[in-house]
C-alpha cells in the first residue's frame, strides 16, 4: 500500500499531510490525511457529478476539505510568510482539518464546514488545541460556504471560503 501512495505522491495524484504535534518527532509517527490534489478527480473518483456534489448528505465535505487544503498548500508555496501544513487529530477523534505552523511554532488552525451557517460547536476541535497550545494559536478559523466573517471569541472566526482568495 505505502508503495502505491508513493507512486500516486509521485505524479501528484495525492499529497500526504502530516499530522501535527509540538514533538517533532512524534509527527514522524503519527498517520498523515491523505489528500487529492485535483478535486475534481477526486469526485470523479467517487462517482459524483454536479448534482449529487449538491445535497450535503454525500461526500462534499471531505471533498471541500481537500480542496480547501490544496488551494491553502498552493499559496503556501510562494507566500512571504513561511509556513508548515498539517492536520490535527487526537486518540479521541477530536480533530482540526488543517494547522498551518510558522518558524516560531505559532499555529492557525482551520477547520472546513460545507455549510452556509457556523455554530459555536463548529469551533469544538480549535478549542481544544488552543487550550493545549495557549498563546501559541494566533487564530481559530472556521472556513464556509457563507458570505460574512463572524467573530465567536477574541481568536475564533467563522469566515468564508472566498476569503482565501482575497487580497
Amino acid at each position: 500500500m505505502q508503495r502505491y501512495l508513493g507512486l500516486l505522491e509521485e505524479v501528484f495524484l495525492i499529497k500526504r499531510i502530516l499530522a501535527w504535534s509540538q514533538n517533532f518527532s512524534s509527527r514522524a509517527v503519527s498517520t498523515p490525511k491523505v489528500a487529492f490534489v485535483d478535486s475534481g478527480v477526486a469526485a470523479n473518483v467517487l462517482d459524483q457529478d454536479a448534482s449529487r456534489l449538491g445535497r450535503f448528505d454525500g461526500p462534499i465535505g471531505g471533498l471541500l476539505e481537500g480542496f480547501v487544503m490544496m488551494e491553502l498548500a498552493r499559496q503556501l508555496s510562494w507566500s512571504q510568510t513561511r509556513a508548515e501544513l498539517f492536520h490535527y487529530r487526537t486518540k479521541d477523534k477530536v480533530e482540526v482539518d488543517i494547522v498551518l505552523e510558522n518558524r516560531r511554532g505559532q499555529v492557525v488552525a482551520i477547520d472546513v464546514k460545507a455549510s452556509a451557517t457556523v455554530r459555536t460547536d463548529d469551533f469544538r476541535g480549535i478549542n481544544h488545541l488552543a487550550a493545549r497550545i495557549g498563546d501559541d494559536l494566533l487564530a481559530g478559523l472556521v472556513l464556509y460556504t457563507g458570505e460574512d466573517t463572524f467573530a465567536f471569541g477574541p481568536k475564533n472566526r467563522a469566515v468564508p471560503i472566498s476569503a482565501i482568495w482575497a487580497a
